[in-house]
C-alpha cells in the first residue's frame, strides 16, 4: 500500500488492528473505508477472498466508535445466500473486539426463529444480516420502517448474483423504498464478478445517484 492511511486519523484503530496481526491492509480497503466516512456510496470490485467484506465493514464500523448513539439498527448487510448467513454474521462479528466496537451483528432470514424475530423488532442490533424477502417482510411492518428509517447504510453482498433477476429487482424497490425512508442513505455492493462495472453501480444506486467503483488490484492465481 502506498500510504497505508496513515494520514488518515479516522482509520488508526483499524490500522492498530492490522499491525497486531502482522498485517497491513489493501490499498482497496482503504479506499473503500475512506469513502464510507465521506458519506459516499459506491461498488467495490475484488476477486474472492481478497477481503471485500472487510474492505466494506471497517468503514461504517470506525465512523460508529467515537459517536454516542443511542442502541438501534444502523446497517443492513443482504446476502443472496440463506445458507451463509451465519457465516457472515460471524466474520463480521470477528474484529469488533479488537476493534473496540459494541456493536452486535445478528441474522434475520426465513430459517430465524419467530421469537428472535421478535426480539429483533424490539431491541434491533447495530448490524443485521438479511436476505432480500426478508427486507420486504420488514418494510411490511410499520414499526420496522421507522426503525430502518435510521439506518447509515446498506451493504448488498454477491451483488452478481441479484443482478438482472427477479429477486434483484426486489431488492431494487425495497432500497427505494429505504431510500425515501432516509434519503441520506448510503449503499454499497460487493462483488468478485461483473461484466459491466457501470451498469451494476447505477441498478444498485438507483437513477440519478453517483457512487464510486473500488477495484481491487489484486489478482488471485490458482495453483494445481
Amino acid at each position: 500500500m502506498s500510504d497505508g492511511g496513515a494520514d488518515d486519523p479516522r482509520l488508526t484503530p483499524a490500522l492498530r488492528w492490522f499491525a497486531a496481526s502482522g498485517r497491513s491492509p489493501f490499498p482497496f480497503q482503504v479506499e473503500a473505508c475512506r469513502a464510507w466516512l465521506d458519506g459516499e456510496s459506491g461498488l467495490v470490485n475484488a476477486a474472492t477472498g481478497s477481503g471485500k467484506t472487510l474492505a466494506a465493514w471497517l468503514g461504517p464500523v470506525l465512523e460508529a466508535l467515537p459517536q454516542a448513539r443511542e442502541p438501534g439498527l444502523r446497517l443492513l448487510w443482504i446476502t443472496p445466500l440463506r445458507a451463509l448467513a451465519n457465516d457472515l454474521v460471524a466474520n463480521l462479528r470477528e474484529p469488533l473486539r479488537a476493534l473496540g466496537s459494541p456493536w452486535r451483528v445478528e441474522a434475520r432470514t426465513g430459517d430465524t426463529a419467530s421469537s428472535t424475530r421478535a426480539r429483533q423488532r424490539a431491541r434491533p442490533p447495530e448490524a443485521l444480516v438479511t436476505t432480500p424477502e426478508s427486507l420486504s417482510v420488514m418494510l411490511s411492518f410499520a414499526e420496522s420502517q421507522a426503525t430502518l428509517a435510521g439506518l447509515d447504510g446498506v451493504v448488498v453482498d454477491e451483488w452478481h448474483e441479484l443482478l438482472g433477476a427477479k429477486r434483484g429487482v426486489q431488492l431494487e424497490l425495497a432500497l427505494a423504498r429505504l431510500r425515501q425512508l432516509n434519503p441520506r442513505l448510503r449503499t454499497w455492493g460487493i462483488s468478485a464478478t461483473l461484466p459491466d462495472l457501470e451498469v451494476a453501480l447505477r441498478a444498485l444506486l438507483g437513477p440519478g445517484r453517483e457512487g464510486r467503483i473500488v477495484r481491487s488490484a489484486q489478482v488471485r492465481t490458482i495453483r494445481p
